[in-house]
């Protein structure tokens, strides 16, 4: 496994199990290259003056960083060319960003978050790029409409995790896959094979303050894992809380746990506080293939049908029996 790249590894799932179609391969290559990019500037940090905020707002309404416009231009530009994509989406822009007709177009839809996490990126916390791809459907304009599919449509999905080491986290929809960036290669690096979280957990994340918003069925789970030894559960259990979605699902792929962004009633008029398209969907494709559950508290997050680029919907994701757990007392 040590010698086995990025490019070797998608070669091999397309000649021996058939998995993917050569374009697809290419375009996933195209997006690690992206992401080693975005890895390479986020390094620079200060020396670079790639740190701040930028003085504009996204179409979420929220304040953007310098390396969130960095990192969205950088896949744009990186994936425009290569004549795998019909268009692109990305949680930044309103609109789905067209190929420029000077470039040859694909059968392929990117959506991504260009740089999930970045409140944490001036105190140099773990951060990272979350992307999926979708099949444009036949005939169909590369329009918003073409990109409102279910989540269980994804033909892969994955995400980059810019901590001590870079890693790319891979599914195909045959299991998860992890690699390392070689920063000396300069090439990702098969280290996990088939990475698996376990049924069971003694960890959760969740942010906390948020707690006088919860509804009830949020507040008798949480309130059951807090109670520890003495309480329902009679175990003690740790919160743990990176403010980063990337971060907090690696470390439940490493070892177990569940995380809850729940519908609150701050959060409500707007659905929920994750996107859909960028991060529930990519994040909840990857869990499953690992083993674990994500669902809204209600419904399996994949078979939800989307009905804008931008949807919210609460997300609870992770460990399998704490999912059922925590999904059956909103049921109940």
């Amino acid at each position: 496994m040590k010698n086995i790249t990025l490019s070797r590894f998608l070669i091999e799932e397309q000649r021996d199990k058939n998995l993917i179609p050569a374009d697809l391969r290419l375009l996933i290559e195209v997006v690690a290259r992206a992401c080693k990019a975005i890895s390479i500037a986020i390094g620079k940090g200060g020396l670079a003056d790639v740190l701040g905020g930028a003085g504009s707002d996204n179409v979420q309404g929220e304040a953007q960083k310098k390396l969130d416009v960095i990192s969205n231009e950088i896949l744009l530009e990186a994936n425009e060319w290569g004549g795998h994509l019909a268009a692109m989406a990305s949680e930044e822009m309103e609109l789905p960003h067209p190929i420029p007709n000077r470039y040859p177009k694909g059968e392929y839809l990117l959506l991504f978050d260009p740089l999930d996490g970045s409140s944490n990126i001036d105190v140099n916390v773990s951060i990272g790029t979350i992307f999926s791809v979708l099949r444009c459907p036949e005939g169909a304009e590369a329009n918003e409409q073409a990109f409102l599919q279910p989540g269980n449509q994804q033909l892969c999905a994955g995400y980059a995790v810019y901590g001590p080491t870079t890693l790319l986290v891979l599914t195909l929809g045959d299991g998860v896959n992890v690699f390392t960036l070689d920063r000396e290669m300069g090439s990702f690096v098969l280290t996990q094979r088939n990475v698996r979280i376990p049924e069971d957990t003694k960890e959760f994340a969740i942010n906390a303050s948020n707690q006088r918003f919860w509804e009830p069925p949020v507040q008798r789970y949480i309130g059951e894992m807090v109670a520890g030894k003495e309480g329902p559960r009679g175990q003690d259990f740790n919160m743990r809380w990176v403010a980063s979605m990337v971060a907090d699902v690696h470390r439940i792929l490493s070892r177990g746990g569940i995380f809850l962004y729940p519908l609150d009633s701050k959060t409500k008029a707007k659905g929920g506080k994750l996107r859909l398209m960028y991060e529930a969907n990519p994040m909840a494709l990857i869990v499953e293939q690992a083993g674990g559950k994500a669902t809204d508290g209600h419904r399996r997050l994949l078979d939800i049908q989307p009905t804008g680029l931008h949807q919210r919907v609460p997300v609870i994701l992770g460990s399998k029996n704490e999912v059922e757990r925590v999904t059956a007392y909103h049921a109940g």
